[in-house]
């Protein structure tokens, strides 16, 4: 069995809900959790997810191909809800009877969880489930707007719960979410001065760093400056805060205006030249589209992988 999984959006200008918290990272999260899973299992996993996109269709699109190209007997399409803060609950649409098939047991398994049952749904209206050619469903696990819903939610029993509607069971150890620049931290000094070069953190002499591995002091004033910079205490030290802070820039979340702030805003602000508060307002907003028609982007004020691309490779 083949599975195509498509971790709903993550691919500006096809993002999703920002919520109390963000779709965009729910889905990649739960996403990456199932096709782990799947994997354990022995089955094939396709990542139906593009890479980048000019318009939502050109997102839908792609993921339709991936799928089809790849021969996929299932398609499984993740996301989360977003209404009025008050609607809650998880409903799972499909087109066709085996697909409805496919579809029931992964919201009964996910009702187990405590979310209310919105029911299975025709989704003959949603582009991925019309262009796929295989049997295809589309998750909205839960209202990602919802207080209720985020109280529920725990990611790795929805991942397992959407595995277990799926194929009927679950690996029998403890499985990793497939690594990403978020999971795999080297914290040596090498590391460190790689990633403050990459960032584009000179020393006083507004030098690049000597990559020697050697805790020297020009390396200890470019973390001064990064912790400055991010809202960090500054001590030189690269600790726990400082680490989480360099792995979220480096991880090239999706940003869009009013959606986010802190250390990740503070970082983009500094590099763009404006007014560094953490807060993505209105100045924030008008530089990042500057920066986007100067390097022939989209000029849309969402900060997605070819920002990223360009402002720090």
């Amino acid at each position: 069995m083949r599975f195509g999984i498509d971790c709903g959006h993550n691919c500006p200008p096809d993002t999703g809900v920002p919520g109390i918290k963000l779709e965009d990272i729910l889905t990649k999260d739960v996403g990456h959790r199932v096709s782990s899973k799947l994997k354990a299992l022995g089955y094939q996993v396709v990542d139906c997810n593009p890479s980048n996109a000019s318009t939502v269709r050109e997102s839908l699109a792609e993921r339709c191909s991936r799928a089809n190209s790849s021969n996929v007997e299932t398609y499984v399409s993740i996301h989360f809800n977003g209404f009025n803060n008050q609607a809650n609950g998880t409903e799972v649409f499909a087109i066709g009877e085996e697909s409805r098939k496919i579809a029931q047991p992964v919201l009964d398994e996910i009702v187990k969880l405590g979310h209310f049952r919105r029911g299975v749904k025709n989704g003959s209206h949603l582009y991925v489930l019309r262009n796929t050619q295989m049997n295809a469903i589309l998750v909205e696990c839960c209202f990602c707007d919802s207080a209720k819903d985020m109280q529920l939610l725990n990611l790795e029993a929805m991942a397992n719960a959407i595995v277990k509607g799926l194929v009927g069971k679950l690996p029998t150890v403890p499985v990793n979410p497939e690594p990403d620049d978020e999971k795999v931290i080297d914290t040596t000094t090498l590391k460190l001065q790689k990633v403050l070069n990459r960032l584009k953190i000179a020393d006083k002499q507004n030098k690049p760093l000597l990559e020697d591995n050697t805790l020297h002091p020009e390396t200890v004033a470019a973390i001064e400056k990064f912790q400055t910079i991010t809202g960090i205490q500054p001590t030189g030290i690269a600790g726990n805060t400082t680490w989480t802070a360099i792995t979220q820039i480096t991880a090239k979340r999706i940003i869009r205006e009013n959606h986010a702030s802190g250390p990740i805003v503070r970082y983009i602000q500094y590099r763009l030249g404006t007014d560094i508060d953490g807060v993505y307002g209105p100045n924030t907003l008008t530089v990042v589209k500057k920066f986007q028609k100067d390097h022939s982007l989209q000029t849309d004020g969402n900060i997605g992988p070819l920002f990223w691309e360009k402002l720090i490779g």
